[in-house]
């Protein structure tokens, strides 16, 4: 996420070299506007943000530091004028939102994630199903619902507007606390578009309407994002796609040409990459100082302090077993995809476009690994020492895997275990921050 715009301010900053040196200033802001403009950044945009850094690094005094600070403080101005960011709840629940965006933005799957979002927060969700107009919309939606276990409510051979007042009654009478209404998409903007739009409006008065952006539409997308706002009204935006190859200038032509709120950003395929859009955070990440606080919500979000607190106790007596694996390969499934935790860790947000494929649910070595651990008994699992040759013979057998294999897996188990031993203990972090740098230089040199 970022990924090439962050490049792109490292490349501005490697410009100034000397104190005031205004020639300097003069490279790294000609640098820095040809690659906001590459990066889809609104033209209007880059002059003020150009501008603005200039005058500040100026006052300051010309050197990297202070063109560093000018830069993060004029991209804050842009993307926190405009108020609200991640959710907010009506007066009396049920907080209703609908849903809005073209066809094939991820509005549909981006509901889902907004309800998985909202139920860590421990909030009770209604998925609504008013996408009449697409095939298998429902069915999609459906799916997802009962993926991440949240209520659904559908109705077939009627009106969109008569499903969205039935819901409402249900939402009202059955207490819920969201409501999130899916709409239909067009491919391009047209008169019934709207027509249905502003019916459910008027049937629901929603607290929210969000409007869902695909983050590689560019101009275009800010454009159907003005029209919606000026039809509907919008309330936010959220950013879908931003683990693909985008730019991230959108982000930034929103929040400058619209004043519509950003509020959250879809960082990946899984239902649990949904991040909040919180200014401080997402300038943290574009300066390549990793975004710890969301780190450590999304951890807490599935790993108790207690949990916690047991894992770190197994780790510094190096007790860690396969049991205790497995549940971590579950937890960090829940946190999202490989390339939205990378991204968040100080140091190693290049890396994560390096980890965009790497899927838990697929892995072959997780896979394997889940197949011996599930041939093992009980006993086997919480204590890895008593495997002798005949119990990994049997492991394979019942795995599928040849005895090779299980003896591999188990050397590196016992390896991790050990490393983990060594991390836990005084200056362990330390050490750990020093093997990412040396695998992010690596990676840089490859």
């Amino acid at each position: 996420m970022f990924e090439t715009l962050s490049e792109s301010f490292k490349n501005a900053l490697n410009k100034i070299r000397f104190n005031d040196d205004e020639k300097s200033l003069t490279k790294a802001l000609e640098e820095l506007k040809k690659s906001l403009l590459r990066n889809d950044v609104y033209h209007k945009v880059t002059k003020e943000l150009l501008k603005n850094i200039e005058t500040q690094t100026k006052q300051a005094g010309i050197g990297k530091q202070n063109f560093l600070n000018a830069l993060q403080n004029s991209l804050h101005a842009i993307l926190s004028a405009n108020g609200n960011y991640g959710f907010t709840y009506a007066p009396k629940p049920p907080t209703i939102v609908l849903m809005s965006g073209l066809q094939g933005s991820g509005k549909t799957t981006t509901c889902a994630k907004l309800a998985h979002y909202l139920k860590t927060k421990n909030k009770k969700v209604l998925l609504v199903a008013c996408d009449l107009a697409r095939l298998a919309a429902i069915e999609q939606l459906t799916w997802l619902a009962n993926q991440i276990q949240v209520d659904i409510f559908t109705l077939e051979n009627t009106t969109p507007q008569a499903i969205a007042s039935l819901a409402k009654q249900k939402a009202i009478s059955e207490q819920y606390d969201v409501m999130i209404v899916d709409t239909a998409g067009r491919l391009a903007i047209d008169a019934p578009l709207m027509a249905e739009l502003k019916g459910i409006k008027s049937t629901l008065d929603p607290h929210e309407i969000f409007y869902v952006a695909d983050s590689l539409s560019g101009q275009d997308g800010i454009r159907s994002a003005d029209t919606f706002n000026q039809e509907i009204g919008i309330t936010g935006v959220i950013l879908t796609k931003f683990d693909s190859d985008t730019k991230g200038g959108i982000a930034l032509s929103i929040a400058y040409q619209l004043g519509i709120p950003l509020r959250f950003i879809g960082s990946g395929e899984k239902i649990p990459d949904l991040d909040i859009f919180i200014p401080d955070r997402i300038i943290s990440r574009l300066m390549g100082a990793g975004d710890i606080a969301s780190l450590a919500e999304k951890t807490a979000s599935i790993l108790s302090e207690q949990e916690a607190k047991n894992i770190g106790k197994k780790l510094k007596k190096g007790q860690f077993t396969f049991t205790d694996f497995i549940a971590q390969i579950e937890n960090i499934k829940k946190m999202g995809s490989m390339s939205s935790i990378i991204s968040m860790i100080p140091g190693l947000g290049n890396m994560a476009g390096a980890l965009k494929n790497v899927d838990l649910d697929t892995s072959t070595e997780v896979q394997k690994i889940k197949a011996m651990v599930n041939s093992m008994t009980l006993k086997e699992r919480n204590n890895p020492d008593i495997l002798n040759g005949s119990r990994r013979k049997r492991i394979a057998l019942g795995s599928g895997l040849e005895v090779s294999d299980i003896n591999r897996i188990i050397k590196q188990f016992d390896n991790a275990a050990k490393m983990a031993k060594r991390l836990s203990a005084k200056g362990g972090m330390q050490e750990l921050m020093g093997m990412m740098g040396q695998m992010k230089g690596k990676m840089n040199n490859s």
